[in-house]
């Protein structure tokens, strides 16, 4: 449930689309309260709505081919792209009238998978897409979800995990694209398993069972017959609740790396040797998550990012040993989608930073060559100019040290500036300083002070502190956020008297609380797919996400809980929101429906105080197509403009 705000500026929100249409309501958006853009506003704005980006998704090409897949937007939504060399141009290979999430390239053929949306509702489909001729083959159903799918070694055979059999339950699926009988139901599971890599044989998988962020289970299925080995210990059961994550398989077969908390507060990098049944640590000298990692062809290297305070760093380690080999000087920043480039050590990724857009990148270990494979355009702004963050303590009112990042206008803004407050979704997630994008159009053009808190409950800080909101500590992150308001009208540069706040998701839940606790702080707040009431949250969302949000905010069938979900939900203090509210929800959201926000919208009309309220019609959990991104924005500003900065 990870949205970043303002202007759900996702990476792919920061890409082009004529703004042609001018500044009326696209047939897609249906606005309440919201007056019509002015054209200059349009105009202004068009240069960091149109801010493109790129990002790596896989290597391509059998042989020696040295080519990548990349995800870009030239029109309304993302699609696939190839690239020949680096600076090479962007070749378009799909076109679909929805938004491409991946592409993954089939091993030792000209092919690759890629999985795409429909309207926002979250049922993933696969198809596989041939290079040399452009066709389009659907692997799966076309209506349940379908995620973590899988390639084996030889691109025979793909596995993934679907709810397809009754919508709950993620069941471990198997096709070979040449059969005509389709795919096959391996393992029938109850809750949620996701496929993670398959043996070297191409006989067996690696599954985790995810219960919560803090504790999954790691299965070996056999393909065959369906049986399962569970390598790990039950809770309760000789085993303490432990996280694993990212299993892949040694070349040999006769290990799996992953990434545990095991025994620490943090992820780290392990090996199991499946014959002795012994663990190794591998990054044990980095005291921080391992967010991503992988392992060269040859066994021999793995390249890892550690998420150190927000910041994305890169080391280099021997695989057997785990121990760092000679530093490359990698650029700080927010990295993803690490990958070797078979039988070579290349590597690939995509690379952003405060003062860089995301690209796609390679590294070559051997010589530490490091080449930009894609360079997104940005017309007309000097990126260079862009603020960047400052990160921040504050203390709260248990005396913990809340995290913080702030980015402040330029000095051509005199005095105090007002401040935006957003607060990332999740719980269990993280604002990272990465590149801001388009909204920068708020620091840069219109003096506000953002600040980016990491509450309780976030990740990336060790998992005493992402179980500091659970359950009846839920009201403590927003605390947090109390103390921060504290921190701010202390603050010298930062005007304490004009501050609003938002969110997205579960931050959106975090600003209509802030909005019933601390509203007479505040001169503005913004409400993006929030969770209004616990109760019918749980009740109403998707069916295979129940459970796991059950983990995190309280099981609402048990009575106890029940009353305190409904004590805490922003809606049974609705009538105490008086701030000017901006509502925003997308109507296929299959994660907090659009009945969340329908009821928070009635509730606080009854007060009498301004509510703009924004619906995306084709949109989800978050808003995905650009030109109701860019209509977005627009409310956006021009509600900031008159109840923040009383314009």
């Amino acid at each position: 449930m990870r949205i970043r705000t303002l202007g759900l500026a996702a990476a792919f929100g920061l890409m082009g689309w004529s703004t042609g249409f001018g500044q009326g309501v696209p047939e897609t958006i249906v606005a309440e309260g919201v007056p019509e853009a002015p054209r200059e506003l349009v105009r202004k704005l068009a240069a960091y709505q149109n801010i493109r980006v790129a990002a790596f998704e896989d290597w391509v090409g059998v042989g020696d081919r040295r080519e990548m897949l990349i995800l870009t937007r030239f029109g309304d939504v993302p699609q696939v792209h190839k690239v020949g060399f680096p600076g090479g141009d962007r070749s378009q290979l799909t076109f679909l009238g929805e938004r491409v999430l991946s592409a993954t390239a089939r091993p030792n053929r000209d092919e690759f998978l890629l999985v795409a949306d429909e309207g926002g509702a979250e049922n993933y489909q696969l198809s596989l897409y041939v290079m040399k001729t452009g066709e389009v083959t659907r692997l799966s159903d076309g209506k349940a979800r379908h995620e973590a799918a899988k390639w084996s070694p030889s691109g025979k055979l793909l596995a993934w995990s679907s709810n397809a059999r009754n919508g709950k339950d993620m069941d471990i699926y198997v096709v070979d694209p040449a059969d005509s009988k389709g795919a096959r139901r391996v393992r029938e599971v109850k809750g949620t398993w996701t496929t993670a890599d398959w043996s070297p044989d191409e006989k067996k998988l690696a599954a985790v069972e995810y219960v919560s962020i803090n504790e999954s289970y790691v299965h070996i299925v056999d393909i065959a017959t369906g049986d399962d080995v569970e390598l790990t210990p039950r809770a309760g059961e000789g085993g303490e609740k432990t996280s694993y994550r990212d299993l892949k398989w040694s070349k040999d077969g006769k290990a799996l790396y992953g990434t545990t908390d095991l025994g620490s507060e943090f992820q780290r990098l392990v090996r199991y040797d499946l014959g002795a049944k012994e663990l190794a640590m591998l990054s044990g000298e980095i005291s921080w998550d391992v967010e991503g990692y992988d392992v060269s062809d040859d066994g021999r290297t793995i390249a890892l990012v550690a998420n150190e305070n927000g910041i994305g760093k890169v080391h280099i380690l021997d695989a057997e040993t785990g121990v760092e080999r000679p530093a490359i000087q990698f650029p700080a920043g927010a990295y993803g989608s690490l990958k070797f480039r078979p039988g070579s050590q290349e590597l690939g990724f995509t690379f952003s930073s405060a003062r860089a857009q995301a690209d796609a990148y390679s590294c070559d270990l051997a010589s530490g060559k490091l080449e930009r494979w894609t360079k997104g355009e940005a017309v007309g702004l000097k990126l260079e100019t862009f603020a960047e963050p400052e990160l921040v303590e504050f203390k709260t009112f248990d005396d913990k040290k809340i995290p913080a990042f702030v980015y402040r206008p330029p000095a051509k803004f005199e005095g105090p500036r007002p401040v935006l407050i957003t607060i990332h979704g999740g719980p269990e997630a993280q604002f990272r300083p990465g590149f801001l994008g388009r909204t920068n159009y708020l620091v840069n053009e219109l003096g506000i002070a953002l600040i980016y808190p990491n509450v309780r409950g976030s990740a990336g800080y060790g998992k005493s502190y992402l179980k500091l909101d659970n359950g009846f500590l839920r009201e403590d992150s927003v605390k947090d956020i109390g103390a921060l308001l504290d921190w701010v009208g202390k603050e010298r540069g930062l005007d304490g008297r004009r501050v609003a706040v938002s969110g997205g998701s579960y931050g959106g839940y975090m600003s209509l609380a802030t909005m019933t606790h601390y509203g007479d702080r505040l001169k503005a707040g913004i409400d993006i797919v929030g969770i209004s009431n616990f109760v019918t949250f749980l009740e109403n969302t998707q069916d295979y996400r129940r459970d796991l949000r059950r983990a995190e905010y309280g099981d609402e069938r048990d009575p106890k809980m029940r009353a305190h979900l409904e004590a805490i939900s922003p809606l049974t203090s609705a009538s105490t929101i008086k701030t000017p509210i901006l509502i925003v929800q997308g109507k296929n959201d299959p994660r907090v429906p659009v009945t969340e926000a329908e009821q928070i919208l009635a509730g606080v009309r009854k007060n009498g105080g301004p509510v703009w309220y924004v619906l995306g019609t084709n949109e989800g959990h978050g808003f995905a197509k650009k030109r109701n991104q860019d209509y977005l924005q627009w409310a956006e500003i021009l509600f900031l403009k008159k109840h923040l900065l009383g314009e």
